[in-house]
């Protein structure tokens, strides 16, 4: 089950379309849909996550909190939508594709997908591209 929730003026306009291609995410890793909890919130409030949770004094563009038990996947992700716009005017690619990174990239993370090598952030760029793909066939 997917969630979404809303700490901002944003919302997403069709949350069924989402959920059904986070679980299709989720499926096409081999792995079953427990609870993910979507916290779409600007960069104060994920800054203050950042600091109380993860020490780390930065602005970022989603933090995960990942309670997957074995292939079952369930957590928290916090997006910043501010982050999402910036981030969107610096790579030149449009809102939405720069959401479905985002919001991807949390659950390849819960999948196993690390991005902290160079190979590994290659893998996951790859992947997040590949689940962005699966987003636009769906429709």
């Amino acid at each position: 089950m997917v969630i979404f929730n809303y700490e901002t003026t944003f919302t997403l306009e069709n949350e069924a379309i989402y959920e059904e291609w986070i679980d299709a995410i989720i499926e096409s890793e081999d792995k079953e849909a427990g609870e993910i909890n979507y916290i779409f919130c600007d960069d104060e409030y994920l800054h203050k996550i950042n600091l109380e949770y993860l020490q780390h004094d930065t602005l970022t563009d989603i933090i995960s909190f990942d309670y997957c038990i074995g292939d079952l996947i369930s957590g928290d992700i916090f997006i910043s939508v501010e982050r999402i716009e910036e981030n969107a005017k610096e790579y030149e690619v449009s809102f939405q594709n720069e959401l479905l990174r985002v919001m991807s990239h949390g659950v390849l993370h819960y999948c196993g997908y690390k991005d902290k090598t160079e190979e590994d952030a290659q893998l996951m760029r790859l992947k997040e591209q590949e689940k962005i793909n699966m987003f636009h066939v769906e429709q």
